[in-house]
Order: C-alpha cells, then structure tokens, then sequence
C-alpha cells in the first residue's frame, strides 16, 4: 500500500513535470518473476523505471540510506522503502555482491520483478561500461528469470553534477524483449558463462541506448578520471607557485639582501 502511495504521488509527479516516453512496455510480463537490467546515468533511473510501470521493481540500495539517525534519517528510509528499495549491507567478506545476489534471488523467488545495473555505479561520463559478472549473471542463472534490457536516455541531463534545480525535459526508457538464459542453468559457477551472460546482456543495452561502449569497469574509470583531476589541480598549483615565486624574485634595484644598490644612488645623484 506504502509503495502504491509512493508511486502514485512521486511518479505522477515525474510524470506531470517530465513527461518521460517509454518504447517497449509490452516487453515487461503482466505477471512472474523477471530481471530488470539497465544502463544507469544519474539517481533519477530508479525513480523514473519504477513510474512507468503497472508493476512494482526492486532495486537494492546501500544500507546507510535506511539506518542514517534522527528525523532526517528515518524519513530517507521510509521513503527509500516507499519506492521500492532494498537494503543491502557491505559488509562481511564479500560485501555488497553477496547481499545483492541474496537479495535479488528472494525478489524473483516472490514472482516480483528485480532492477539491477550491471555496470555497478553510475557511468561517469554518459558512456556504457563494462558489466560486473557477478550479480546479474548469478541471480538470473540461480532463479531461471528472463533478462529484460533497458536503456534509460538522457536521464544524465536532468541534473547533471554541481546542479540544484533539474532541468525540465524529457528523459526516455527503451525496453528490450527478454533474454533467456535457460541454457546455462545449474552453470552459475562458471566465470566464463557469467561473462558470456553479462556481455550479451550489454550488447543489447548498447543498440537500445545508442551509447558507445567502453570495455573496461565503470568504477575503474572513475578512478582514472579522479586520479586525472587530482593532477590537475596539482599541476594547476604548482604553476601559480612557480609564477609567484617568479614575480617576487625579478631583479630591480635591490641588492640580495634587499639594500639600495650604492652604485645607483650614486648615478641618481649625479642626474
């Protein structure tokens, strides 16, 4: 009923105010367990899915979001519940893929759909990047569940970094027919076939979302774009050092130790 609320009052509001298109709804089964896995640009992706659809989505979240103190803390957990998220605890030897693994078999166990990005975090830069093998390839081998590829589009643009107020326009979500994996059942512990399974599933969110691809992990390429900045800013101050020190050290009519020059006293007099 919460989430019915939640929906309702959040994702009319998406609705009214964004007016997000949807190509694809048919994909999405009426009814029975199934795995929702999308490229992810910004926050929003999660909100703007789940507003389009009849039916409920599960996506797991970190479970700071839901164990945060005081009345800011309690209100960000009802309403992260209130849209459909899952907590999931990061910690333990194998932190939050575990615990996503879990979680996401129990959804589909209920015959509810389950969202996932196989990416793992937002994309940096808008581009697709590498799928983590782990948790979608697991959970949809584990349960038998179709794969059904989505590309969330423009959602980056709403709000890009460093921007408070979003910026009015119209998102779009692609929904691609499902992918059956049935073929690899009882193989979830061969890393080749997780990799098999996760690299399909990305092909197609590629040719949905239009986004060039980059064969390398999303969280890696944040760090070499954080990495990049922090030189940046490095080389940036040690440039203004230079040009200081530079300006201080220009010769004039000083000696070294900051004396009038006797000879240029003299040639002043003599003027």
């Amino acid at each position: 009923m919460f989430y019915g609320a939640m929906k309702l009052s959040i994702g009319g509001s998406l609705k009214l105010a964004f007016r997000p298109w949807v190509e694809g709804l048919e994909n999405i089964p009426a009814e029975g367990p199934a795995i929702l896995a999308s490229n992810h640009l910004s926050f929003s992706d999660s909100f703007f899915l789940p507003a389009m659809l009849d039916r409920k989505v599960t996506f797991i979240a970190k479970a700071e979001y839901f164990t945060s103190p005081g009345l800011k803390g309690r209100m960000t957990a009802a309403f992260f519940k209130g849209v459909g998220q899952l907590p999931v605890d990061r910690s333990g030897a194998r932190g939050a893929g575990e615990a996503a693994i879990k979680s996401g078999i129990e959804v589909l166990e209920r015959g509810e759909l389950f969202g996932i990005y196989p990416e793992g975090t937002r994309s940096p830069d808008g581009r697709l990047y590498r799928g983590k093998p782990g948790g979608l390839a697991r959970v949809a081998l584990a349960t038998g569940a179709p794969v059904i590829p989505v590309a969330m589009i423009d959602t980056e643009k709403i709000q890009p970094p460093g921007k408070v107020m979003p910026k009015l326009m119209r998102p779009g979500i692609r929904i691609g027919k499902p992918l059956d994996f049935s073929r690899y059942h009882g193989m979830d512990g061969d890393r080749f076939i997780l990799r098999s399974v996760t690299d399909e599933v990305m092909y197609e969110i590629m040719k949905l979302s239009g986004q060039e691809y980059v064969d390398i992990y999303a969280t890696a390429a944040k760090r070499q774009l954080a990495e990049a900045a922090k030189q940046e800013k490095e080389e940036k101050a040690a440039k203004a050092a230079k040009d200081e020190a530079a300006k201080v050290g220009k010769p004039g009519r000083t000696g070294r130790s900051g004396a009038k020059d006797p000879d240029a006293a003299g040639r002043n007099e003599a003027e």
